[in-house]
């Protein structure tokens, strides 16, 4: 199944890169997107080779050049981008992006769904490549979602969506519930509800930000738009295939010990496990906008 994920991998890639080429340019690529990609290209060839501490780092350094590509394109796309036009908001994805990221490794605890290996033996080194590669994982799905948007993917009008109080409640006490059972189901069950913690905070959250102002993907179904929520659920494929990519070649990487489907894995993942990454696009998404309005910041995403 290795063969079947590379393909994967180089279907996502190029369809990225032919979105970016045949998209209306505002202005020429930015170097900082070269050298991301020389990044990229880099690391994967001293990674392949053994070569540390590449080969121990080589996702958030895989992540890292992406995200500077990625940028690059939007900028080159719309003329504004999240580090070029909105730094402060730039930081805050990837600062905000580890202690959202540390929600799921504590349900991980309960769960154990997955688990890391060939890990430096430091335990500096350890905490700095979590903290490095968890502040990655944010902006590299709101990178690129935001790329997909400004390529002009599902721009159109669609039928607007009703959205009451009483559904709004409802989908919250269904957040509550799905993120609460996992936590008290008995142990050799509670490895099966992941799935719950994957859409728990989409269905919690999203009436939240609607109701407080935040962006919410409930206002744009209620004003007929729906890049967003497309854009993202594609983020989230498109990234999902790009982690298990470049995870399974790292020395240091994850892999998981989900109690089924073992014996069907592209890379490392079982193959179900990649429906999860759309909704944890979107999930990602309702965390981020409800952290930022509580400071009183509402974000342009």
């Amino acid at each position: 199944m290795v063969t079947a994920g590379i393909v994967l991998f180089c279907a996502a890639a190029a369809w990225l890169g032919w979105l970016v080429l045949r998209g209306p340019r505002r202005q020429a690529y930015p170097l900082y997107g070269y050298l991301g990609l020389v990044v990229i290209v880099i690391a994967e060839i001293w990674m392949f080779r053994g070569r540390q501490p590449v080969a121990t780092f080589f996702t958030p350094i895989a992540w890292t050049g992406y995200i500077a590509a990625v940028d690059a394109a939007v900028l080159a796309l719309s003329g504004r981008s999240l580090l070029r036009s909105r730094p402060g908001e730039f930081l805050a994805a990837w600062v905000l992006s580890v202690p959202m990221w540390l929600v799921f490794e504590a349900y991980n605890l309960r769960l154990e769904n997955w688990m890391y290996v060939g890990l430096p033996r430091s335990a500096a080194l350890r905490n700095f490549g979590y903290a490095w590669s968890f502040a990655t994982i944010w902006p590299a799905i709101l990178e690129t979602s935001q790329l997909l948007r400004a390529a002009g993917l599902w721009s159109r009008s669609f039928p607007r969506v009703e959205f009451s109080r009483n559904l709004g409640l409802a989908s919250a006490v269904a957040g509550a519930l799905f993120l609460g059972l996992p936590l008290i189901l008995p142990r050799n069950l509670a490895p099966y509800s992941f799935g719950l913690v994957w859409l728990g905070f989409i269905f919690l959250l999203e009436p939240v930000n609607f109701l407080r102002g935040a962006p919410s993907l409930v206002q744009d179904l209620r004003e007929g738009r729906r890049a967003r929520l497309y854009s993202l659920l594609a983020a989230g494929a498109v990234c999902g295939i790009f982690w298990e990519f470049w995870n399974y070649w790292a020395a240091a990487r994850w892999i998981y010990v989900f109690p089924i489907f073992q014996s069907y894995k592209i890379f490392e993942m079982p193959l179900p496990g990649f429906l999860g990454f759309p909704p944890f696009a979107l999930e990602l998404f309702a965390m981020y906008c409800f952290l930022t309005r509580l400071v009183g910041h509402v974000p342009e995403l």
